[in-house]
C-alpha cells in the first residue's frame, strides 16, 4: 500500500491537530498504514559501541580546593543524572508526549550543541553515550535530499512515497520554539509512537541547524554514559529569508 496523495502528511497533520487526535478517522488510519508499509526501506542499523551525543545548556559549579582551603569555584560539566531525561517527568517533544520521555541524541557533538541553540559566550555541557547493542531505527531522511516537491497532479507511487517522507522529515526537523502550540507536536508524536509499536529502537531525522542527524531513542537505558565535557560558544552564524505573508504584500 502506498499513500493516497503526495499531500497525505499535510492532511494527516491538520486532522490530528484540529479534528480528532485520539480516535483517528479512516484517512488518518490509512496514512499510518502507509507509513507501516513503506518504512522498511528506511531502516538503519547503529552498530554497537557507536558514539552518540547529547548537549545541555549550562554547567555545574564545584569548589576548587588548594591546601585544604576553598579558593575558588570551578566549572565542570553536568553529571550523568543531569544529562539524561528524567523518567516520568518529560516535557513535550517532537517525538514524545508529556510524561513519556525519549532520549534525544545526535550523531555528532556539533549537531547536539546546535540543536539547543546556545547564545554567544554561553557554556554547554556535552555528554558522550554509546549503545551496548545494535539499534534498529527508522531514518526519515533516507532516500531523499530534503527538497520539498510540488505536484499539480498526483504523481506515481514512488514519487508520492518520497514526497510524504520528505514532509515527515521536515516536520521532525523544524526547530521547536517557545511559542509552539502543543497541538503542533501531535502529528510527529503519533508517527513516533507508531514506529515504536513496530518494534524499532528509535527514529532519526535531519537537523535543520547542523549537518548531522538527530535521533530519538525510545529506551532511555539503551546507551551507556561515557563522560562529558564543557564547550564555550565562540561564534554563531545567522541566515535570514523573507517570511512576509504574500497576502499582506
Amino acid at each position: 500500500m502506498s499513500f493516497k496523495s503526495w499531500t497525505s502528511y499535510m492532511q494527516f497533520s491538520q486532522s490530528v491537530k484540529n479534528k480528532s487526535r485520539y480516535v483517528l478517522d479512516s484517512d488518518s488510519q490509512n496514512f499510518l498504514k502507509g507509513i507501516k508499509d513503506t518504512c522498511a526501506s528506511r531502516v538503519e542499523v547503529i552498530e554497537p559501541n557507536s558514539s552518540l551525543w547529547r548537549a545541555q545548556m549550562g554547567h555545574k559549579t564545584v569548589p576548587f580546593i588548594d591546601n585544604d582551603i576553598e579558593v575558588d569555584d570551578m566549572s565542570v560539566p553536568y553529571p550523568e543524572s543531569r544529562m539524561r531525561p528524567l523518567k516520568g517527568s518529560a516535557t513535550e517533544g517532537r517525538a514524545n508526549p508529556k510524561g513519556i520521555p525519549c532520549l534525544y541524541v545526535a550523531s555528532d557533538k556539533e549537531t547536539a550543541m546546535s540543536e539547543i541553540r546556545p547564545w554567544l559566550g554561553s557554556t554547554v555541557s556535552v555528554a558522550k553515550f554509546s549503545n551496548r547493542n545494535e539499534l534498529r531505527i527508522i531514518d526519515f531522511s533516507k532516500h531523499h535530499n530534503g527538497t520539498l516537491s510540488f505536484f499539480f497532479v498526483e504523481p506515481d507511487d514512488a514519487k508520492k512515497i518520497e514526497a510524504v517522507w520528505t514532509h515527515i522529515d521536515k516536520a521532525f526537523s523544524e526547530p521547536v520554539t517557545n511559542s509552539d502550540q502543543k497541538s503542533d507536536y501531535a502529528p510527529t508524536q503519533i508517527i513516533a509512537e507508531l514506529i515504536k509499536s513496530l518494534g524499532y529502537d528509535g527514529i532519526a531525522f535531519k537537523s535543520s541547524l547542523c549537518t548531522g542527524l538527530n535521533l530519538a531513542l525510545f529506551d532511555l537505558d539503551c546507551v551507556d554514559f561515557k563522560g562529558s565535557n564543557l564547550f564555550k560558544v565562540n561564534s554563531i552564524n545567522f541566515s535570514f529569508e523573507n517570511h512576509d505573508d504574500e497576502r499582506y504584500i
